[in-house]
């Protein structure tokens, strides 16, 4: 978990919309099985974009300001920045080849 930042409401500015670096936050809950599904995948991009792409986690359970703010209905939910702004969303579990695609959309933008 070394490549992850944790993200909460109270950091979310300087280390989401402050951030030099795009950012995926993996929007999950304890409970939630399908998020145990996407953690995987959310770990190997987090080392395979070190230093191209900031990695953070949110727990909605503990931090649901920012879950709210960016209307997030459902869990998990992978929310990509770039220069503090909301570029893509992905909702659900899905496979690890559909997140890179949009990692790579995002660096290319």
């Amino acid at each position: 978990m070394s490549n992850l930042t944790q993200i909460t409401d109270a950091n979310f500015n300087s280390e989401v919309l402050q951030s030099d670096l795009p950012v995926l936050i993996d929007l999950w809950a304890v409970w939630c099985g399908p998020c145990k599904m996407v953690e995987p995948s959310v770990d190997k991009i987090a080392s395979e974009y070190a230093g191209k792409l900031k990695v953070g986690k949110l727990n909605v359970d503990e931090n649901s300001q920012t879950a709210v703010r960016y209307g997030v209905r459902s869990i998990p939910t992978l929310l990509l920045f770039k220069n503090g702004e909301l570029k893509d969303q992905i909702i659900g579990a899905v496979p690890k080849k559909m997140i890179d695609d949009k990692v790579i959309n995002l660096l290319a933008m």
